[in-house]
Order: C-alpha cells, then sequence, then structure tokens
C-alpha cells in the first residue's frame, strides 16, 4: 500500500493504492485563501499541517484494514509557494502563494540583477514564481528576510512536518527561478540574486528516489513503521503527469483545477520564455516538461457559483441545456481574475464579461465562463506548439474534468481529442502515491502506466466555426484591455 498527500490550493487531498496501482481510499480535507490585500494570495502552513492530520486520521480510521500495509508516502503540491522558517523552523509569515501578484516590480529587478535568468531558469521571471516572491520580503518586511533560515516550497513544509528533513524535488524546485533546469541543481548565481544562498534552500532529490522516513513521532501518531519511506514527490502537475502515465516524449494533459494547465512531457530541456512557456523538471529522472498556465480555471465556475448561489451541478446542467444560438448569444468572459500568465505574462490582467444584455440569463454567464476558460486554454496551446510541443491527445484531469459538457467544449476549442480518465479527479495525490511506490523499488513501466480511457471527446462537432469567431472577438477583447490601460497611464 502507498499513501499519496496532495496539497491544492482548495484542498489536502489523500489517497491510498494498492500494489496493482488501484485507487483503493481517498479523502480530502477544505483550505481557503486569504486575500488580506489586492493582488495577494496566502495561506498559512499550519493550517495545511492540521488539514493534513485530519484527513489521514479519517482515512486511518475508514481504512484499518489496509492502513498498516503502507509501505511508502509521497507528496505532491501547489508550486512556487514561500514558506520562510527562521533558524528554529518557525513559520515567520503566511505563505505566499503561486497566485499572489504583489511582486510584478521584483520581477523587473531579477531579471535586471541576473541577466542569465532566461538561459539558466528556462522562464520568464513572474510574480507567481518564488524568487520575486523573496525580493519582494527584502524590500517591504526586511527583518522577516533577515530572520529566514529556510525557504521551502508548500509540500515540503509538510514533509519537514512528517520526518524532520528539508528536502525539495527537481520539478517543484524548478518553479523557484533558483534552479539551474537543465543541471537539476541549485543555480548559485540565482540565488545571489535574491541574496540567498543554498544553505537556505532544501537538498534536492529526484521525485521517484526517498528523501527520508517517517519520524518516530508521526510514526507513531499515525499508527504507522518507522520504516516508511518518503518519496521526493513532485509538483502538482509534475505529480499529476505521474498519476495519469504522462512519463514519455509527447505525453500531455490539460489540467482543469484551480488553475489551467497544458503539461507536454520533453526529453530535454526545452525553454522558450519569451513566449510564457514554462520549461521544468519532470518528477522522473532525465526528463523535463513544457507546461502553459493560465491562473483561473475551475475557480472561475466556482466564483460564479458563489455570486449566484448555486452550485456547480445546478449550473452545468443549465448550460447543458443551452442550444447552439443560446450560446452564440452568449456574452463572452475573459477568465483574467488573477491576472494571467501564459501566454500573456499580465499580472494585471482582470476578468470581465463583454456583451450583457437584459436577457442575459445565469446559464448565458456559465457558458461564457466555460468557454472563456477553453479559450484561454488555446491561447496557451498555440505558443506551446510555436514553442514545439507536438500534442496528439490530451487527458484530462483535475475537478474540471467531472464534466463531460466542458470536456467536450475543449476539444472543440483547441481542435485535438480529448480523454478523461476513471480517476482523473485524485491528479496530483494519485501520482504522489505512485512516486511512492517508486521509492521502495517499484517498476516504472508497471508504476506509470497509463489508466483506461473512460471517454473519448472528439474534437470538430457542428459549432467550430462559431467558437473560432468568438475566439478571435476574446482575443480582441483582451487587447482592448491592454490598450485601455495603457492610455490611462
Amino acid at each position: 500500500m502507498y499513501l499519496g498527500l496532495d496539497l491544492g490550493t482548495s484542498e489536502i487531498k489523500a489517497v491510498i493504492i494498492d500494489d496493482a496501482g488501484t485507487l483503493v481510499a481517498s479523502e480530502g480535507e477544505p483550505l481557503t485563501v486569504q486575500r488580506p490585500h489586492p493582488q495577494w494570495s496566502e495561506q498559512d502552513p499550519a493550517e495545511w499541517w492540521a488539514a493534513t492530520q485530519r484527513a489521514v486520521t479519517r482515512l486511518r480510521a475508514r481504512h484499518t484494514d489496509i492502513w498498516p500495509g503502507i509501505r511508502a508516502i509521497g507528496l505532491s503540491g501547489q508550486m512556487h509557494g514561500a514558506v520562510l522558517l527562521d533558524r528554529r523552523d518557525r513559520v515567520l509569515r503566511p505563505a505566499i502563494l503561486w497566485n499572489d501578484t504583489r511582486s510584478a516590480l521584483e520581477c523587473t529587478q531579477l531579471t535586471e540583477r541576473a541577466p542569465e535568468l532566461h538561459r539558466i531558469a528556462g522562464n520568464l521571471a513572474m510574480p507567481g514564481f518564488t524568487a520575486p516572491k523573496l525580493l519582494w520580503v527584502a524590500t517591504h518586511e526586511p527583518e522577516i528576510f533577515a530572520q529566514t533560515e529556510t525557504v521551502l516550497l508548500p509540500k515540503d513544509y509538510l514533509r519537514l512536518m512528517m520526518s524532520g528533513d528539508k528536502v525539495s524535488d527537481m520539478s517543484d524546485a524548478a518553479g523557484t527561478l533558483w534552479l539551474d533546469v537543465a543541471k537539476r541543481d541549485w543555480s548559485d548565481s540565482l540565488l545571489h540574486a535574491c541574496g540567498l544562498t543554498r544553505a537556505q534552500m532544501p537538498a534536492l532529490v529526484e521525485g521517484s528516489a526517498a528523501s527520508g522516513h517517517l519520524s518516530a513521532d508521526i510514526a507513531d501518531q499515525w499508527g504507522l513503521s518507522k520504516s516508511v519511506v518518503i518519496a521526493g514527490g513532485g509538483g502538482d502537475n509534475a505529480a499529476s503527469a505521474v498519476g495519469i502515465g504522462a512519463v514519455n516524449n509527447g505525453d500531455a494533459f490539460i489540467s482543469l483545477g484551480t488553475s489551467g494547465v497544458i503539461f507536454a512531457v520533453n526529453e530535454r530541456f526545452s525553454p522558450n520564455p519569451q513566449s510564457a512557456v514554462h520549461a521544468f523538471c519532470h518528477a522522473l529522472p532525465n526528463r523535463w516538461h513544457q507546461m502553459s498556465v493560465m491562473l483561473t480555471a475551475a475557480s472561475a465556475l466556482r466564483w460564479l457559483c458563489q455570486l449566484l448561489r448555486t452550485d456547480e451541478i445546478t449550473l452545468l446542467a443549465e448550460v447543458a441545456a443551452l442550444s447552439l444560438d443560446d450560446q452564440k448569444r452568449a456574452p463572452l468572459f475573459l477568465p483574467y481574475l488573477s491576472g494571467e500568465r501564459t501566454p500573456h505574462n499580465d499580472p494585471i490582467a482582470s476578468g470581465s464579461f463583454h456583451g450583457l444584455t437584459h436577457s442575459t440569463e445565469r446559464a448565458s454567464l456559465a457558458y461564457a465562463v466555460l468557454e472563456g476558460v477553453a479559450f484561454g486554454l488555446a491561447d496557451g496551446l498555440h505558443v506551446m506548439q510555436q514553442a514545439g510541443s507536438h500534442i496528439e491527445q490530451f487527458s484530462l484531469i483535475g475537478g474540471g474534468a467531472r464534466s463531460p459538457w466542458w470536456a467536450q467544449l475543449i476539444a472543440d476549442v483547441v481542435d485535438i481529442p480529448v480523454v478523461t480518465h476513471q480517476d482523473g479527479a485524485a491528479g496530483g495525490a494519485l501520482g504522489a502515491a505512485r512516486l511512492g511506490w517508486l521509492a521502495v523499488g517499484g517498476n516504472e513501466a508497471q508504476v506509470c502506466r497509463k489508466p483506461a480511457v473512460h471517454t473519448r471527446f472528439i474534437a470538430g462537432t457542428e459549432r467550430a466555426g462559431q467558437l473560432s469567431s468568438r475566439l478571435a472577438l476574446f482575443r480582441f477583447f483582451y487587447r482592448q484591455q491592454v490598450e485601455a490601460r495603457q492610455r490611462v497611464r
């Protein structure tokens, strides 16, 4: 048995897989995000650990027959977050998250201080990454920066609590802008540009390697053996790739979670930062991946549900009842509620509806949101293809994968077949459990096999032409937004 823990933005998910790779148990515990100021997004690491403890306690209580058989634990988590610890490993301030955009100015500073940044890190400096966050802390909270003994990524804080070890993996570390992504090692020059040294960084291991063991206290508390291995794990998207078998060159998936991600596996480091395409290490040795990231995806639908005081199931059913003419008359939605990364690298982009009338109903608003996210994915795919990614099929994972209607819409918009899998919503937690299995000697071909296809969505339905026209308008409205901002400066 193998336990996978995924620290998401909105939920801690814990799953168990058996020696056949079957998902046999799952628990989740919700999390909330604090936004004390515009553009800020923070969470308290103590809440992550408390939620993990609750999820593990329930999992253990409900599956007493299999719990003692757990041999290894894998970790997955939201990337780019900055957890700052003092010399006694106490948290100095709330963690600054991946969708926090306060550090736009610091991105410019980092690029000026480290002209080698794009070549070594393979990515543009964006507020979502970890390095600009530390520059912001150094400027605005110098007393905190001065006390910072260690910087950890979110999932690695859980590792510290479980084992006492300060370790990260290559895929998660690649999202800091401090990693030499080709060499899979910390870059002293990029750290120096932020006033840091590698002594303040965690040790690095491959995601499928052992990083340590459960501490005696946590092993006793959780009712597990002290010999349980903790794998290096992975950033949420790299772990999700392992979970759906996207481990070889050309494999690809779309993740519809809080953010929207297109992920394609590469056999070599292939950066293209000018297009805001991310190039990171995979969670498995000697592999890399390209990725486009839009900051708001399924979270846009949750946002609309909160405004309309309804739930996603009800709203999706109403959308499915719309005719093609209804869809044609629906407003257009720019899904930039948290700014945007790929392809715009625009932290102050904002969300907006275009074309509202007195006859606009809530189902049309919901359709516009689903369509706007699909259009954002199409923009990301376009620059990935320009960067050399060749994709013939997408797996669809994450919470949004539960909607077949949305899956078909995405297939139509990107004009590439989309498939879903039975355990697609398990995402990073499933991949984390697989990485745990690999860390205790699992065979990669067996562990990382692709799950069976649940449903296949073929691109090119009768609305394809209509969607093409609306995508052109979507892009036009974004350009208008940018031009309007430039005029009022």
